[in-house]
């Protein structure tokens, strides 16, 4: 059974500290309004703070309570959504688990023990009709998606590469030249020679640097260690969701030069 929209309950931002001025006024008041983005599987709102900052209106989902989730959100199944409630958006960002698709899970043997749902999910956000990106860690099956690193973007210091699917055309940046990275081995040579504060960090389970650098390093400020573990930096969608608005303006635009014609 699906959530429809009288079951639903969308719970008001929070007040933590995420929100950030749109970076695209233009591109909002040419659409008229800010775009509506529903944001699944949405975690602590690493993807959907960048989605605002681009100039986006963001609701998220997820089957777990995220008190530290910034913005307007809904605890739910993001399977079982009321195709109603998804038409109400512009567009939609997912990030399904990626635990099945990891190296670590391959090393260890276990990736049936999680779930697999990009197929799924795929399926829900092409019926939709709406303009969509699927998220996830390299080894997933995505289709031809493009690869963002923190390298590609000024004030970043993880390297975090990810796989974004989407059915509109992304450009991407450079993709720089990975950096050492601070650690705590000491059998590494680079050992000493560091400082979280101010080089690459490795944002992980095991971790290898202070919340403060890790934090710092995401261009993240609200969220727990766990929650970092898991987040991609803002800025990966803010750079997307720029794309996007320009996609969605020039669709507006050809929508109404066809009305025009008619």
């Amino acid at each position: 059974m699906s959530a429809d929209l009288k079951t639903l309950s969308v719970v008001p931002n929070t007040g933590r500290s995420a929100s950030r001025k749109s970076t695209e006024p233009d591109a909002v008041a040419a659409l008229g309004r800010k775009p509506r983005l529903l944001d699944l599987f949405c975690c602590a709102g690493g993807a959907g703070t960048g989605y605002s900052m681009a100039g986006f209106d963001v609701v998220g989902v997820d089957i777990k309570p995220q008190p530290n989730y910034p913005y307007p959100f809904v605890q739910t199944d993001a399977l079982k959504l009321d195709p109603k409630f998804i038409s109400t958006f512009d567009a939609i960002h997912a990030s399904p688990p990626c635990q099945s698709y990891s190296d670590l899970a391959k090393r260890n043997g276990n990736a049936d023990a999680w779930p697999r749902l990009i197929d799924p999910i795929r399926d829900v956000l092409a019926s939709s009709g709406l303009p969509y990106i699927i998220e996830n860690v390299e080894g997933a099956p995505l289709r031809n998606p493009i690869v963002l690193c923190g390298t590609m973007f000024e004030g970043l210091r993880v390297l975090r590469h990810r796989l974004f699917e989407a059915n509109f055309a992304i450009l991407t940046p450079k993709h720089g030249v990975h950096p050492k990275v601070h650690t705590f081995d000491k059998r590494k040579s680079h050992y000493g020679k560091t400082d979280d504060m101010r080089d690459f960090v490795q944002v992980t389970g095991g971790g290898n640097c202070t919340i403060a650098a890790a934090r710092d390093a995401m261009g993240i400020d609200w969220m727990t260690k766990n929650e970092l573990n898991e987040a991609i930096p803002p800025a990966y969608t803010r750079f997307i969701g720029k794309q996007l608005l320009a996609h969605l303006l020039a669709t507006k635009r050809a929508e109404s030069k066809l009305q025009r014609n008619a």
